[in-house]
């Protein structure tokens, strides 16, 4: 993914974003998102650690 590309445009502008995208393979698409969600949320290498994960036991 090329992060050194800029494009400055209007909100009102439609521009050819589905175009775009629809030419991207679903991996580069989910590589986007997740750049995204990483700007959004914040990120940080050093806290990262993996999502707890539980397990249920039902009693017998």
């Amino acid at each position: 993914m090329n992060r050194h590309a800029l494009e400055i445009a209007s909100l009102e502008d439609e521009g050819g974003d589905l175009a775009y995208w629809l030419t991207r393979t679903p991996a580069e698409r989910l590589e986007a998102l997740e750049l995204l969600r990483q700007i959004h949320y914040g990120y940080d290498s050093l806290t990262a650690r993996p999502q707890r994960v539980l397990d249920v036991v039902g009693a017998t």
